[in-house]
């Protein structure tokens, strides 16, 4: 995984979340996922090239079910926004660079 993203995990990801000082999406993923596989990549590039703007993490879904269902989250790859520890956007479903690029503009 890139150096610039963060894994979650049941333990870490109240604090973590809570503690970023800029806005941060999770990818809710998990390994059997075709379309997060896709994604990882244009995740990966984001993180890299707007490290101060953008704080990206993952969350196994598979490993930590208790998360996924404390946001609601029904389908993947679903990636929520977070700001000050609440959730400010949510966007369902693998999408390219340019798309992402877009949904994310308001934060980057």
């Amino acid at each position: 995984m890139a150096e610039n993203l963060t894994t979650l995990t049941t333990a870490t990801f109240t604090e973590t979340v809570a503690s970023s000082t800029v806005p941060m999406l999770v990818d809710f993923w998990a390994e059997w996922c075709g379309p997060c596989k896709m994604i990882a990549p244009v995740l990966e590039e984001i993180a890299a090239e707007h490290p101060d703007a953008i704080h990206i993490a993952k969350l196994n879904v598979d490993d930590h079910p208790d998360i996924a269902r404390e946001f609601s989250v029904m389908s993947i790859p679903t990636m929520i926004v977070f700001r000050d520890g609440q959730e400010v956007k949510r966007l369902v479903g693998a999408k390219g660079k340019g798309q992402m690029l877009q949904d994310l503009d308001e934060f980057l």
